[in-house]
């Protein structure tokens, strides 16, 4: 999400020299070995030409060894090169460690996800459980888009007859096509599982492999700064309910093609390649996009605004790759867009409570609730929600990155690091800044939320930038103690050890909290339903699917989505009305909110004849063909009895109660 800036190359500008296959050996911050007449020394900061804007931060020289002149052999600079093979060795050596690195990433993500892997269909986030159900239903829609050709920006299968833009909603469509195979054999259950665990281990793979080949020398460096990219309380707090924003494994990638433009020799083919991967990440989640081009431009602009002489050979190439990226990836996503912003139930911008959710200034401090230290208690006033800790680094690392900054504040790139991670910080706390919930001052986002785009952002995601700012000034000083003079090393290794145990150790990664959830019916997974439903027709499950109802939507997705529900949870114009501000669900249902009541509360209330012709017009405006109540549902008896209040008696079948209402709804037709 945010950039990692370009480093000093050993040899001439990749794309001039090396071109694009020789890439990750080129453009390589590696501290290369030059051998001199009488010493063998270690250059940190090579003097040749840089990629990008920022020439990569000299580390500390060792101190040189000196060598009688006589006996210093003829050797290449490549060490390797004296062994027949050594290349291969070494890349032999490069990949052990990258798949080493990698298990221990999808141990961690194992670790973070054990307990819902004893049962993805039993078991979902203590809180909050519409997004896992949310999810599950757009991994059903991906299974339908390539078995059966469905249309796939817009859906008619829940908020039916009104269907949602999917577009406009985070339908996940570059992840749940691939994932179609393990939705059909195992369930979008199973499938949810599987993209968190993705999610959060392919991040910090991604983070590590990007910050190994072009940021940092040191293997433990990378793997220091690709750990908290990929496991930070931020994105252990998503974890539990938004497969979309973990799964961030493009953006180092976008960030690095985005650096490279800067000094590109081929902008054409570096702008086109940038379009493939923002056209990608487009369908995995936009907001993450968006939140990545901002931190690209700000991290850009602070190094130009300390170094202005490095816009004279930069604005050219970057101008020229940017023009090409937008004119490709909006040719490929302007249909896309269209059916967002202006198809059928597009909305512009989002609640105003939404639009408000910020971090307290206190959340910076205290670890997150999915973590070693966490304690969701203390934290339960810092952050909207439980879903939505997007700080939550603690006190030692908090001090530890400000320490690292002023340890490293003369090189360029950690100042401006430090720009962006600062100003996506202050973005994040929101229109009204607070300290303990106590709010003390208006903050800028008042002044940028209601323009285009941003108007539907969340503020408080703005620090998932600062997470990632964060992993990369570790990245860094872990490389830059490691290369510290031999004198001392081991003391600095030692205090660099501590430092990043006591930092790190109070926000380590903990499983993710779990509890039941009342399995999907056996009427609807032994297929009873097909003998009342059609093509044409809804199953209404009882309570109505809402923001806070979404076990029907559940039902459908373990069907992959056969038969249609109305209502659900998924943003949706108010009222219906195409065009108007976004809201959580469709348009209010008078009876669907009765019945969230009873379910709520137990307590059935008198109805009257004009509630009864209400919940008939609705039925039929729903086409229902069938009202289903599971028997083992919370306040199963108090429902029964208003459901039978207001369409007559039903009868148990299975594990449900069943209302068939077709002649009832038929009358309309």
């Amino acid at each position: 999400m945010t950039p990692a800036e370009s480093r000093a190359l050993s040899a001439p500008h990749p794309e001039a020299a090396a071109g694009l296959d020789d890439l990750d050996e080129t453009v390589s911050y590696r501290t290369p070995t030059t051998r001199t007449a009488g010493r063998v020394a270690t250059s940190a900061a090579p003097a040749e030409a840089s990629v990008g804007v920022v020439d990569a931060p000299a580390a500390p020289t060792t101190t040189p060894v000196d060598t009688p002149p006589e006996a210093e052999p003829d050797l290449p600079a490549d060490a390797d090169a004296e062994v027949p093979g050594g290349s291969r060795w070494r890349g032999w050596t490069r990949r052990r460690q990258h798949l080493a690195v990698g298990g221990l990433f999808l141990l961690a993500a194992l670790w973070v996800t054990s307990r819902i892997w004893l049962d993805p269909a039993g078991r979902v986030a203590s809180l909050y459980t519409g997004d896992p159900a949310q999810v599950q239903f757009f991994l059903a829609h991906s299974v339908r888009v390539v078995l059966h050709g469905e249309y796939p920006f817009y859906t008619e299968q829940f908020n039916y007859p009104d269907g949602v833009n999917l577009m406009a909603n985070t339908a996940v469509l570059a992840l749940g096509i691939p994932m179609v195979p393990v939705t059909l054999l195992f369930g979008p259950a199973v499938s949810f599982v599987v993209l968190v665990t993705l999610g959060l281990a392919g991040t910090a793979l991604a983070w590590y492999l990007m910050l190994s080949r072009h940021l940092v020398r040191n293997p433990l460096a990378a793997a220091v700064g690709g750990w908290f990219c990929g496991f930070s309380p931020a994105m252990l707090s998503h974890a539990s309910w938004h497969p979309n924003i973990i799964s961030q494994f493009l953006l180092p990638f976008i960030v690095w093609r985005v650096l490279v433009l800067t000094r590109s020799a081929r902008p054409v083919r570096d702008g086109a390649l940038l379009a493939l991967l923002v056209t990608a990440q487009a369908f995995i989640n936009e907001e993450i996009l968006l939140f990545t081009a901002l931190a690209c431009g700000v991290f850009l602009i602070a190094v130009l605004v300390q170094e202005p002489a490095r816009w004279s050979a930069a604005w050219r190439p970057l101008g020229a790759g940017l023009a090409v990226c937008a004119l490709l990836a909006g040719a490929l996503l302007a249909y896309p867009l269209y059916v967002q912003f202006a198809g059928p139930m597009a909305y512009h911008g989002l609640s105003d409570a939404v639009q408000d959710y910020g971090n307290d200034i206190a959340a910076f401090f205290a670890p997150g609730s999915p973590t070693f230290g966490g304690n969701q208690r203390a934290n339960i006033n810092l952050a909207p929600n439980y879903s939505e800790e997007n700080a939550f680094f603690g006190w030692s690392l908090s001090l530890l990155a400000i320490g690292i900054v002023v340890w490293l504040r003369r090189e360029l790139v950690v100042r401006a690091l430090a720009a962006t991670g600062v100003f996506f910080a202050v973005l994040s706390l929101g229109e009204r800044i607070s300290w303990w919930d106590r709010e003390l001052i208006t903050g800028p986002w008042q002044l940028l939320v209601h323009l285009p785009l941003l108007d539907a952002v969340v503020p408080t995601r703005f620090g998932l930038i600062t997470s990632v700012v964060i992993g990369l000034l570790l990245a860094l000083a872990v490389e830059r103690a490691w290369a510290l003079r031999p004198a001392d090393r081991r003391t600095v290794r030692t205090l660099t050890a501590a430092g990043l145990a006591f930092a790190l150790l109070p926000i380590a990664p903990m499983p993710l909290r779990m509890v039941s959830r009342p399995p999907v019916p056996d009427f609807i997974t032994a297929d009873r339903w097909r003998e009342y439903v059609g093509p044409d027709q809804t199953l209404v499950p009882i309570p109505v699917p809402s923001m806070g109802n979404t076990h029907g939507m559940r039902w459908a997705a373990a069907t992959n989505l056969d038969f249609k529900i109305p209502g659900g949870y998924f943003l949706a114009p108010r009222n219906g009305n195409t065009g108007d501000p976004g809201r959580f669900g469709g348009r209010p249902s008078g009876v669907g909110q009765l019945l969230e009541e009873v379910a709520t509360t137990g307590r059935t209330p008198k109805l009257d004849d004009r509630q009864r012709r209400r919940f008939t017009d609705e039925l039929r405006h729903w086409r229902a063909a069938i009202l289903v109540l599971p028997v083992r549902q919370q306040n199963a008896e108090p429902l029964r009895r208003a459901v039978e209040d207001l369409v007559g008696p039903g009868r148990q079948e299975l594990d449900v109660w069943v209302w068939d209402v077709r002649t009832l709804t038929d009358r309309s037709v």
